[in-house]
């Protein structure tokens, strides 16, 4: 059978891929763009560097810079009111996953009006938004060249899945040197992300031949040089292998879809505000081993990708390496537990059902090569207090 592959429509990647902005701008026949990113951006003077060369370039841009970390319904809503205030004709996306998860969610709704859980899975949100040049500043979400976006719902806690063509971005700018002044627990944390895509993209029922080789390549690119841009974020090499690293992950999970660690991640989340990456590493090893009986020599070939394992280990051999691999892997880049972050127990237990039927509830679960019931998947949950 053939399969879908979706991608941006122009891709710069490497060193000053970032400086093309204007370029691009212009190459999509745009002339009005409004620039969403975040208080950080900012801060850094990220956001001057691009408003800078699109003027030189003689464009004029606005900046919206109010998106929230783990973007909610009314963090878009004010990106919406924003981007009506004049007629813009594209976005630029500067940040990590969150500013460029609320560019796409803004670029619908903009366009297209309603309210954000009009667009939630299981609906297929195949329109065409307004053009969006994404720019990556963290090795992790691959949120550049994925087809979704993840919003938040204050009102419910559910952390709501969209997808479809309408959220792939036009284009794509990946710098690998706006990571350079990244603080080690987000380097870790949007590492383990992106590690976790390579994986779930791997292992999933919707793998095909095409995102198997993206997603075999970023974890041969994540894997070795995780640690190192934890502890010497100056590591030039490590830091460019990371960012196409992180990037190769978002087109296979894009085109393969992730599996049961982002359903599960998504509903902590929400309900706790643990950052995205952190939520997956928690459940990393423990839903990595609850899958590998029913995918055995897929996840081992995920060991021998990462370097873990040789050719001449048996199955069991690399898939008991990569068990203690994803597990020292969380001690090493000072994983906290659960417990650790300051998460009440009794009320994350007494939580536990509901975020398990959200996690099945976003259809990612059901992408696992082993399909967990509510009892199994609530069982994960607590064996992360164990």
């Amino acid at each position: 059978m053939s399969h879908q592959i979706i991608l941006p429509r122009v891709m710069h990647i490497g060193k000053g891929a970032s400086e093309r902005v204007a370029d691009t701008v212009k190459g999509l026949n745009c002339r009005n763009p409004l620039l969403v990113t975040d208080k950080v951006m900012v801060e850094l003077g990220y956001s001057a560097a691009i408003v800078n060369i699109l003027e030189t370039a003689g464009i004029t841009v606005d900046v919206f810079s109010d998106t929230v970390p783990e973007p909610t319904v009314a963090s878009i809503s004010r990106g919406v009111d924003a981007f009506n205030t004049q007629p813009y004709d594209c976005i630029i996306a500067l940040g990590g996953g969150s500013p460029i998860d609320s560019a796409k969610a803004i670029a619908i709704l903009g366009k297209h009006g309603g309210q954000m859980k009009d667009y939630k899975f299981p609906r297929v949100v195949d329109e065409a938004g307004i053009p969006i040049i994404a720019i990556p500043t963290t090795a992790g979400t691959g949120s550049e060249v994925t087809r979704f976006t993840i919003i938040t719902d204050e009102d419910t806690t559910e952390k709501m899945l969209c997808v479809g063509l309408g959220f792939m971005p036009t284009a794509a700018l990946v710098d690998y040197t706006l990571t350079q002044s990244l603080p080690a627990r987000v380097t870790a944390d949007t590492g383990i992300d992106a590690l976790t895509h390579a994986i779930e993209a791997f292992v999933s029922r919707k793998a095909n031949l095409y995102s198997d080789a993206q997603a075999l390549s970023a974890m041969a690119l994540i894997a070795p040089n995780l640690r190192t841009v934890f502890v010497d974020t100056s590591n030039d090499a490590a830091k460019e292998s990371m960012m196409l690293g992180a990037t190769l992950a978002g087109i296979a999970f894009s085109n393969a879809s992730v599996a049961l660690v982002h359903g599960m991640s998504r509903p902590i989340g929400a309900a706790f505000h643990v950052p995205h990456g952190l939520s997956n590493a928690m459940l990393l090893p423990a839903v990595t081993a609850f899958s590998i009986p029913s995918a055995p020599v897929r996840y081992a070939q995920c060991a021998r990708a990462m370097g873990i394992a040789t050719q001449g280990d048996s199955d069991d051999m690399a898939n008991q390496k990569l068990i203690n691999e994803l597990k020292m892997l969380n001690a090493d880049l000072q994983v906290p537990t659960p417990a650790d972050f300051g998460i009440d127990k009794e009320a994350f237990l007494a939580l536990a059902s509901t975020m398990a039927e959200q996690a099945l509830a976003s259809g990612s679960p059901s992408n696992n090569p082993r399909v967990p019931t509510i009892e199994e998947m609530v069982a994960i949950y607590v064996s992360l207090w164990e």
